[in-house]
């Protein structure tokens, strides 16, 4: 059961691309996310590009506590593919006034379960 309506999740999508229009986004730097980059030859802005086309029907999970920052915002999990891939996207929407920030954008390392699809 996920922990959000469709329409919670529309709305937050609706906000993080208008904040990835006027802040933008970082990445956590990552190996798996810098791996993933290399392997599927996509670059910076392409991964700016595949975030900003999910939809409802990508949302995994969310929102939920960040255990490993809890100062961090409540990140959300989406599951995109790129080239055939199953991409494992974990974000949230970053301070008042600071960028998105992209925890995960890695080949997924489990099936991904999409409740809304």
């Amino acid at each position: 059961m996920p922990n959000s309506t469709k329409e919670q999740v529309e709305s937050f999508l609706n906000y993080l691309h208008t904040k990835l229009n006027i802040f933008s986004i970082v990445f956590d730097q990552r190996d798996k996310n810098r791996q993933t980059l290399a392997d599927l030859e996509i670059s910076y802005n392409q991964r700016i590009d595949f975030i900003k086309s999910m939809k409802p029907e990508d949302y995994i999970d969310g929102p939920n506590k960040d255990t490993n920052d809890t100062t961090r915002p409540d990140y959300w999990v989406f599951g995109i593919k790129v080239k055939e891939k199953d991409i494992y996207v974990k974000i949230n929407l970053g301070y008042s006034n600071k960028p998105v920030i992209c925890i995960s954008f890695h080949i997924a390392e489990f099936p991904l379960e999409f409740p809304f699809k």
